[in-house]
């Protein structure tokens, strides 16, 4: 059975912002790795149109890729199989390697279990269908197309039934979130007041940590309204900030955004601009990084399933931790106790505010890549250029890092020990990743 994601789901008129990026490859275009990138992007496309929320989205994509690097895991001496090295995952053994086509069997594992885990399966079955075509085309002599379906499918049904007892559909079913009414705690903000995103995610099966809350962040500043407290001078930076932000510092803000479903108002017309989610902008990173150094298909494959599972912890972590301090957003606290009618240059996500999300899992991103392509690897970030904002270049993965992190301040939704403690969970949730996971580094 289909599972059902969950979406942000409002009665509203939906808009993609920017348009997609995969391109149509050539007939004679039977290079694997390009084939893989095409893959990627066809994904990415489908859930930005389908609106997932971070974590899910980074549920996706971990499971995805996973499959696809399974298959090509078995014919690399340079890969590593994720057996025995990721919580519960299962044994997979093809039957005749000698006969599949590597190439075919990831890309229908990639389809497959993508399919299963998305809504619109049309869309993203066609593109995928185009792909296999272009690699069965350059099919070499003694290879099977049928063998290497069948192990495309061997690997994306184990990988789905693995997916399955995550927790996932136990998630799916629970009550909705019951707002705290003690002082400092979350309530939805402006102007959707969306209900709160995920927030049993604390629940869903890590890859390789014991536990959700094995890296639970230093706790949050202790609330207060009192003015000069503690927490109130976080607030009051974050107010301060926002009005003399510089152009520089406005720009980094818009660029990191990622909201997934950013919603417009406009008399009582609602609707939402559609953008990349942050775990996604990493997995762009990660793939404009793997083209700019003409990596092969199996370090591209590594690179993706990497930084996939990483977001996909780092998530975990960081909703464990959201749910469990459930503090006030700066928009709140400021309308309450500063200034009624200030908003903040972003639009304010529908869950609490420590930790940051983009920073543990921006920090975390930054670390895999850097285990994978090398330190001070300089990079053009043109991510959200399809959605209106130019490129920006940066001179390592961890300089972009904390760029991502800080942008959440100048956007005016986080306080900085949101920031900064979210940051250095990401870098512990990437080291103890480091530590047990080998994709043959």
């Amino acid at each position: 059975m289909k599972l059902s994601i969950n979406r942000w789901l409002l009665p509203v008129l939906l808009l993609v912002g920017g348009a997609a990026r995969t391109q149509t490859p050539k007939k004679n275009d039977v290079n694997g790795t390009a084939l893989l990138h095409r893959a990627h992007q066809a994904l990415t496309d489908v859930m930005v149109h389908d609106i997932f929320s971070p974590p899910v989205a980074s549920r996706v994509y971990a499971y995805t890729h996973m499959a696809a690097y399974e298959c090509l895991a078995h014919f690399s001496p340079s890969l590593k199989n994720l057996q025995g090295q990721v919580m519960d995952y299962p044994r997979i053994q093809f039957p005749d390697t000698a006969r599949i086509d590597p190439v075919i069997a990831a890309l229908y594992a990639f389809q497959l279990t993508g399919k299963q885990l998305i809504f619109s399966e049309k869309v993203f079955t066609d593109s995928l269908d185009h792909l296999k075509t272009i690699a069965g085309s350059g099919l070499k002599k003694g290879k099977s197309l049928s063998a290497s379906l069948a192990a495309g499918k061997l690997v994306a049904d184990s990988i789905l039934a693995w997916s399955g007892r995550d927790h996932y559909k136990e998630t799916r079913k629970m009550r909705r979130y019951s707002y705290k009414k003690d002082p400092g705690a979350w309530l939805p903000t402006p102007p959707g007041y969306m209900a709160a995103v995920e927030p049993n995610w604390r629940m869903i099966r890590p890859l390789t940590m014991d536990s959700a809350s094995q890296f639970r962040p230093a706790p949050a500043t202790v609330f207060s309204k009192e003015k000069g407290s503690a927490f109130y001078q976080l607030a009051e930076e974050v107010y301060t900030i926002s009005k003399q932000l510089t152009k520089e510092q406005r720009e980094i803000a818009l660029f990191w955004d990622c909201n997934p479903f950013f919603l417009n108002t406009q008399g009582h017309l609602n609707y939402a601009t559609k953008k990349i989610s942050p775990g996604g902008h990493w997995m762009q990173i990660a793939g404009l990084v793997s083209r700019m150094k003409g990596a092969d298909l199996f370090t591209t494959s590594k690179a993706y399933t990497a930084t996939a599972m990483v977001i996909f912890e780092g998530f975990i972590s960081c909703w464990e931790e959201k749910y469990h301090s459930q503090l006030i957003r700066p928009e709140t606290y400021i309308n309450a106790y500063m200034d009624e009618s200030w908003r903040p240059l972003l639009q304010t996500p529908p869950f609490p505010e420590h930790s940051s999300g983009h920073s543990v899992v921006s920090a975390a991103a930054s670390v895999v890549l850097t285990k994978v392509f090398g330190d001070q690897v300089a990079f053009t970030d043109d991510t959200e250029v399809p959605f209106g904002l130019p490129s920006r270049q940066f001179r390592s993965f961890e300089e972009a890092s904390k760029e991502a992190a800080i942008s959440r301040l100048y956007g005016g939704i986080h306080y900085r020990p949101a920031i900064d403690n979210g940051y250095k969970e990401g870098v512990e949730v990437a080291g103890w990743m480091l530590g047990r996971v080998n994709l043959g580094w």
